[in-house]
């Protein structure tokens, strides 16, 4: 089953992190690679006591410019290899990756 994998992160890692998808194998749709989406938008949070913050304060609302990337998770990814790539490339503590299972077309 194919998966859709919803990433946000800072302008400044935005392409690492595609990079880091597309070399785990995301992406891929039929004889193309490296496929995905991407729009702006900000991003709010508050570091919260104990929290070792890549952007901001602990205590402090923060509001970032960030990239919301989209992409296709093929059969046969490693899902667990694949979000260690993207934590590696990624700034934050605690990035927000959402995995969605996909319907496939009739």
């Amino acid at each position: 089953m194919r998966h859709h994998l919803i990433i946000y992160v800072p302008l400044t890692h935005a392409q690492a992190v595609r990079v880091a998808l597309a070399s785990s194998g995301t992406g891929r749709i039929g004889n193309y690679d490296s496929c995905s989406f991407s729009c702006r938008g900000i991003g709010r949070f508050r570091p919260l006591k104990g929290a070792e913050p890549h952007i901001g304060s602990v205590g402090k609302i923060e509001e970032v410019e960030e990239e919301r990337i989209e992409v296709v998770i093929p059969d046969g990814v490693d899902l667990i290899a694949l979000l260690k790539a993207v934590r590696k490339a990624h700034p934050y503590e605690e990035p927000a990756i959402h995995i969605l299972p996909m319907v496939e077309e009739p």
